[in-house]
């Protein structure tokens, strides 16, 4: 078995960013691995939407509060990609998701030989020699069951979120015709004409879900239910921007629980159950439209809950409302939980390791562990409740990175 000096495991834009700051050390080396679960780098797929664009500056990207004059840069890649002179006519600081997408490809493609693609890690054990937990043993497969065993003095876990599911809803998630909003365009074509569709969730990806399926050819019938009394803007002023500093990660940090509380519920309107506010005027504009000819495919359902949901003997999705508007079953074919993602603090792989490590975590991400505990363990993207809002974001990647390259054992 090879002994690797840094295993990554996921590689999405976090440990993306990790392999930049590594090479951009001269850090990079063959013993510094990545293990991604899905056959080839791909960024939020399931809702890479056509005719929607980033929330964040492009200036955000893997490098560029770090490193503006890097190779990795957005700018650069533009320029690489001979576009860099059109996207200036654009006069936008916020690109397509599909261009970004495509940039973190890009990026990606220069790291193929330190990430292997369509691996699993099933497991991550500690090797123990003279009492002292030495190093870590990474256990992953492949789609064909062939197992891979690797060692690693250092460890930094970046899987991202799950998705969330509701308790209303737990018993269907295995049915064809409810999905996550995580998994939607990978579903989308299972929704023919005539059909009804309901949408749970007052957030951005929510609302986008529903204004793609009021465009869509088929043109099926969409509630979006939410418990909130309307869809809230996003607050993106300069002054709340600041929040996502990479500065401000040191700021939130060193405050106490409470008022770490008190701040996460301050800024809850950057990030949670808000909606950039010109596709909450397109949708309303819509649905003005469609009182003007007397329409009725398209209904958002306000305070209103779902007591319970079941599957009927004629495969239909049973939503028992309550609501000012709504009370009573209501019948849907297709259910979409715009529900959102859990980042739990330790990740499920980290369960074998539990003797050893402690509930904090360091400034730098790093799992504070016991004496006899040699190796180093970080974590990347579920840290809000110590580093702030921006943890699961792009906002500080490029910087975060290179923190943790730093305090890596190298």
């Amino acid at each position: 078995m090879k002994l690797y000096d840094v295993i990554g495991i996921g590689f999405g834009p976090a440990n993306l960013a990790l392999a930049i700051a590594l090479k951009e050390q001269n850090k990079l080396s063959d013993r510094v691995c990545f293990i991604e679960k899905q056959p080839d780098f791909l960024w939020h797929g399931g809702m890479l939407l056509d005719n929607t664009d980033m929330q964040i500056s492009f200036l955000k990207d893997l490098v560029s509060l770090r490193n503006p004059t890097s190779h990795f840069s957005f700018i650069n890649y533009l320029h690489n990609q001979n576009r860099l002179d059109s996207f200036i006519n654009l006069k936008t600081f916020y690109p397509s998701r599909h261009e970004f997408n495509d940039y973190l490809r890009w990026s990606a493609s220069h790291f193929r030989d330190h990430c292997h693609f369509g691996e699993q890690v099933n497991d991550v054990e500690p090797i123990i020699v003279e009492g002292k937990v030495d190093h870590l043993k990474v256990t992953s497969r492949d789609a064909e069951g062939n197992q891979s065993v690797r060692l690693t003095k250092n460890l930094v876990v970046s899987v991202g979120g799950s998705a969330k599911i509701p308790a209303p809803f737990d018993a269907l998630k295995d049915s064809n015709h409810v999905w996550h909003s995580s998994q939607y365009l990978h579903n989308k074509h299972k929704v023919k004409a005539g059909d009804r569709v309901a949408i749970i969730g007052a957030g951005q990806s929510g609302a986008e879900i529903f204004a793609d399926l009021e465009n869509m050819t088929e043109q099926p019938q969409v509630d979006l239910i939410m418990r909130a009394g309307a869809m809230k803007p996003a607050d993106s002023s300069p002054f709340v921007n600041e929040i996502f500093d990479p500065a401000f990660t040191d700021v939130v940090f060193d405050k106490s629980p409470e008022q770490k509380d008190r701040y996460f519920n301050e800024f809850r309107s950057t990030n949670y159950s808000v909606v950039d506010e010109p596709l909450i005027d397109s949708i309303y504009a819509s649905l003005y439209d469609q009182k003007l000819k007397g329409g009725n495919r398209l209904a958002i359902r306000h305070r209103t809950s779902v007591n319970s949901a079941a599957i009927d003997n004629e495969g239909k999705i049973n939503l028992d409302l309550e609501g000012v508007q709504s009370r009573g079953v209501q019948k849907y074919d297709h259910l979409i939980l715009a529900t959102g993602y859990q980042y739990p603090s330790r990740s499920p792989l980290l369960e074998q390791l539990a003797e050893w490590l402690k509930p904090d975590i360091s400034r730098y991400y790093q799992i504070e562990t016991a004496d006899n505990f040699m190796p180093k363990v970080f974590t990347q993207g579920v840290n809000e409740q110590t580093h702030g809002i921006s943890d699961s974001l792009l906002s500080v990647l490029a910087v975060r990175s290179a923190e943790i390259v730093e305090a890596l054992d190298l």
